[in-house]
């Protein structure tokens, strides 16, 4: 069941994507440093342009969206292994790439903000259009 509206998402978008921008400031090195920095400018990005209350320039759909955030999810789990970082790094990437999962797994597709098809369909109705 998904309940999260795309509002709180929103919010949620843009606190990982500094979350995860700020290792530039730690003492890693090399792709555990790079991945994550990456990863957040990616996820702050697509969040500024993604059609949602958050969005400021709305060019791609909120589910286009949640495909970004369950590949940068899923992708931010299995980089320990994937890039081979050391034990004491794993921890970090697989909480963060699992509450990335999970949020995207419980979050609304439509931004709360858009009507849904029965909405339309009502709002349509009640202003003597025709519907197909």
């Amino acid at each position: 069941m998904r309940f999260i509206p795309t509002k709180i998402h929103g919010i949620l978008d843009y606190i990982m994507g500094v979350i995860l921008v700020t290792p530039w400031i730690s003492y890693y090195e090399g792709v555990p440093k790079l991945l994550p920095s990456l990863a957040g400018l990616f996820i702050l990005v697509y969040s500024l342009i993604t059609d949602y209350e958050l969005g400021f320039v709305k060019l791609i759909s909120m589910k286009t969206h949640l495909v970004f955030d369950f590949i940068i999810g899923a992708l931010l789990i299995v980089s320990p292994w994937l890039f081979n970082f050391s034990d004491a790094l794993i921890a970090p990437f697989v909480i963060a790439g699992s509450v990335t999962l999970v949020v995207t797994l419980l979050t609304k597709p439509k931004p709360s903000d858009k009507p849904t098809e029965a909405q339309a369909n009502h709002s349509r109705e009640m202003k003597g259009a025709n519907i197909r």
